[in-house]
């Protein structure tokens, strides 16, 4: 099963408060951070909605 590294690039400022939840959510804080999440239908319709402000990295377990 394949992971997704996802690290946020641009920053949450002036965004509107429903993505800077979906960020909030994902664990991702200041630039630069990193996680690694699921790849999942749920995971990737949450990306979709914040995708101008994260770079997304497959990952092989």
């Amino acid at each position: 099963m394949t992971d997704l590294k996802i690290t946020l690039i641009r920053s949450v400022a002036h965004r509107l408060p429903e993505q800077r939840k979906v960020v909030e959510a994902l664990g991702l804080g200041k630039i630069n951070s990193t996680v690694v999440q699921p790849d999942n239908a749920a995971t990737r319709g949450v990306l979709m909605k914040i995708a101008h402000l994260i770079s997304v990295e497959e990952v092989n377990k």
